[in-house]
């Protein structure tokens, strides 16, 4: 066992002077052996088979191992083992093609349909008249675009490079013509109060853009708008109008998807409007729209309530 010990501090100094990795990451790595070591019992790791490692796997993932760091660990197993074969003469590596148990993706956070609206409503922060022209028209510019976000659920992506003169976007028909994920192309309506929303901004853009700009919003430089600014200035709004939680702008594509569930029932429609390439990943708002019903379901139903 002394022997081998010496073997995996030779494999992490390779790692910290040859690879240059991070001490953190050499450090997990120290501790993803060390584990190995416990489970091997004395036992000599050359001698260690694929169905071992997976048993020991399952013993890490039994003792609450988190699945991010079981397949760490993994990793760290797969490396040394690759090393051992490629610089000290070991046969195979037991470890490779095995998977940790897959993390549980979180449900998405939506707003619901009372903290939407009083969101969107400015309540709190309305220009009064007394603000410059400058101030007025990012505030016209900032509703303009949590209002389309929350109209047509666009990614921020989607929302930033959103241009003017292309003929994508539509008030007149309502429409938004806009290109997600994998170069994929797809048209979502824009609902009334974006309309009015985008129409009030689009008049006063010409204060802030610089001429030669296409960009539909553009930040303080006049140029188009960076993803943090869009993140920064709906803190702000969510601030102001004392949601008590943060709100990121992909909370307000929830928040459509969520909603527009609710109320249609027609998964297929809402993932369209997502631009979703599998229906799998839509489902996931028909589980936030189950926990809804659920907790009216505790709250009302007699015999849900423990006594």
């Amino acid at each position: 066992m002394g022997d081998d010990r010496g073997l995996a501090h030779e494999y992490l100094d390779a790692l910290r002077r040859q690879r240059r990795l991070s001490p953190a990451t050499v450090r997990n790595y120290g501790h993803a052996l060390d584990r190995l070591f416990v489970l091997l019992e004395g036992r000599s790791p050359a001698a260690l088979e694929p169905a071992q490692v997976r048993r020991f796997v399952a013993v890490l993932h039994a003792q609450g191992l988190a699945p991010r760091t079981l397949a760490l660990t993994l990793s760290a197993w797969r490396g040394w083992f690759r090393w051992l074969a490629r610089h000290k003469g070991f046969a195979a590596n037991p470890a490779l093609g095995i998977r940790a148990p897959k993390a549980p993706k979180p449900l998405p956070k939506a707003l619901s349909v009372e903290q939407a609206q009083k969101l969107l409503d400015g309540t709190g922060h309305v220009p009064d008249g007394r603000e410059s022209d400058s101030d007025r028209a990012v505030w016209l510019r900032d509703r303009a675009m949590f209002e389309l976000l929350y109209s047509s659920g666009l990614r921020l992506g989607e929302l930033v490079a959103i241009d003017l003169g292309d003929g994508r976007l539509d008030l007149a028909q309502g429409e938004l013509t806009v290109t997600g994920k994998g170069a994929k192309t797809r048209t979502v309506p824009v609902g009334s109060q974006a309309r009015e929303a985008l129409r009030a901004w689009l008049a006063v853009r010409d204060r802030l853009a610089h001429p030669a700009e296409r960009a539909c919003f553009v930040g303080a430089r006049g140029r188009r708008i960076a993803p943090a600014q869009v993140w920064k200035a709906l803190g702000r709004w969510a601030g102001r109008s004392r949601l008590g939680q943060v709100v990121h702008p992909h909370m307000l594509r929830h928040s459509f998807a969520t909603h527009l569930l609710q109320s249609s029932q027609d998964l297929r429609a809402v993932q369209e409007l997502l631009g979703h390439a599998s229906i799998s990943t839509t489902q996931v708002y028909t589980h936030l729209d189950f926990q809804a019903l659920a907790k009216v379901y505790d709250a009302a139903h007699p015999r849900a309530k423990k006594k």
